[in-house]
């Protein structure tokens, strides 16, 4: 079982990260646009790709809120499916995994 206390500093971090790139991404679609035709087609295209990070950025904030709370209710690294563990490894690599590797492929 990986160091809990290590794990949690390594989520807060990232979920700091993610919480300020969401800030940034909606700062900037809330920008004005160009009053330039072709321009503000190209304004456009940027914001939906502004739009598609900053929803995978809060659906990441999402998954790492989970994976606090699972920190705090004492069942981290262990699947929500079959309650079997995650594995460390796994663990490792995607610090926020609800599910183990054999849950994850169905």
């Amino acid at each position: 079982m990986p160091d809990l206390e290590a794990v949690r500093t390594q989520l807060e971090a990232r979920l700091a990260d993610l919480l300020a790139e969401a800030k940034e991404i909606d700062a900037e679609l809330s920008e004005p646009h160009s009053r330039d035709w072709e321009e503000r087609a190209t304004e456009s295209e940027g914001d939906e790709v502004l739009e598609g990070l900053g929803h995978a950025a809060l659906a990441e904030a999402r998954r790492i809120h989970a994976a606090l709370t699972r920190i705090d209710e004492g069942t981290y690294g262990i699947c929500v499916s079959c309650g079997e563990p995650v594995g460390e490894k796994r663990l490792e690599a995607v610090p926020h995994a609800p599910l183990c590797i054999d849950c994850a492929s169905r």
